[in-house]
């Protein structure tokens, strides 16, 4: 009787166990179809519980584990086979994620994780038939770095942003050491990243030493290529950690339209201007016709003076008597001619 009930609680302990990432408390969930199998497979990967109508990001990661993570970012996944996949209105999904070996060896997992909004992340194990198994690398000192406040973006966009240069953020985080060492100028990672695309990562040094219960004030550049517009997503993790993900929306640089514009309209015009010049320079200025034209505007002003001019009236009033006012003939003085 001992053994049964022994061996009826260890069966139904195994029932009631969660499958390799299962949901726990709401949390995000993932499930696979197949815990093993080779390059060239497909197998069907599984969710829950994610924010509902989010984008997620399927990979084949090596050199990873659902305790440390992905460890050395998305440059441990086979990106090139990933697959994106949007949750429904109560947060699962269902999609068929090609078997690809990782460029780095097992320990795998099919890493999930939100691309847009609040950051979430599952890691589901995962084998790969015939790829190297190596362990994983040593943590790294008692040292552990956590945000304690939320992060910001300082900065302006200056006038040359406004016509396609790169723009530059200050991101300001308040980091704690929650560990038993000290963190003397920690290393961070910082990436950008738009739409699905996965973060491109670029190492920077802060100067400083973090005792362990301190926290401390951390900033760090961030700066987009030349034209870069859209909403962007801030990253920054410390070793294997993404300890922030903030949003950032770039504006379009209008600068280089109202270029372009300006750049359409002043080259015809300059072109018109140039053609009209070299039209009339090479043009023939001589020939009978041009000099006869010009000639009979020169001869015009004399061929006028020489007219007769038309008699005024004061003119003929004075020419047209024939007598002076004391001969004209009147009923007193009657004329006398044809009387001599």
């Amino acid at each position: 009787m001992a053994s049964a009930a022994l061996a009826l609680a260890a069966a139904l302990a195994l029932v009631l166990l969660p499958a390799p990432g299962a949901a726990a408390d709401g949390k995000p969930a993932v499930t696979l179809s197949k815990e093993q199998a080779g390059q060239g497979g497909e197998i069907t990967v599984t969710g829950s519980g994610w924010r509902p109508k989010a984008l997620l990001m399927l990979l084949m990661c090596g050199q990873s584990s659902p305790g440390r993570g992905v460890i050395g970012g998305t440059n441990s996944c086979a990106n090139a086979d990933g697959r994106a996949v949007t949750t429904d209105a109560k947060g699962r999904f269902s999609k068929r994620l090609p078997v690809a070996e990782p460029p780095k060896p097992c320990p795998c997992v099919v890493h999930v994780a939100t691309v847009t909004g609040e950051p979430a992340a599952v890691d589901a194990p995962f084998k790969v038939a015939g790829h190297p198994v190596t362990p994983l690398p040593s943590q790294a000192g008692a040292a552990r770095l956590s945000v304690l406040a939320a992060a910001r973006l300082e900065g302006d966009d200056g006038i040359l942003v406004w016509f396609g240069a790169p723009a530059t953020r200050k991101l300001v985080v308040t980091v704690g050491n929650l560990g038993s060492a000290p963190v003397k100028d920690p290393v961070f990672q910082v990436g950008t990243s738009h739409g699905v695309f996965a973060p491109t990562w670029e190492e920077q040094q802060w100067k400083g030493t973090i005792p362990p219960g301190q926290k401390a004030r951390v900033e760090v550049t961030v700066q987009l290529t030349s034209g870069a517009h859209g909403d962007y997503l801030v990253s920054m993790k410390y070793g294997e950690k993404v300890l922030v993900a903030q949003p950032w929306g770039v504006g379009r640089p209008w600068g280089v339209t109202l270029f372009w514009i300006l750049l359409c309209l002043v080259v015809p015009a300059a072109v018109f201007r140039i053609g009209m010049s070299v039209v009339d320079r090479v043009r023939p200025r001589g020939g009978a016709a041009g000099a006869g034209r010009h000639r009979t505007v020169r001869l015009l002003p004399k061929t006028t003076a020489k007219l007769p001019k038309a008699p005024t009236a004061a003119t003929t009033a004075t020419a047209l008597p024939w007598f002076t006012p004391d001969s004209a003939p009147s009923e007193n003085h009657p004329t006398t001619k044809g009387h001599s």
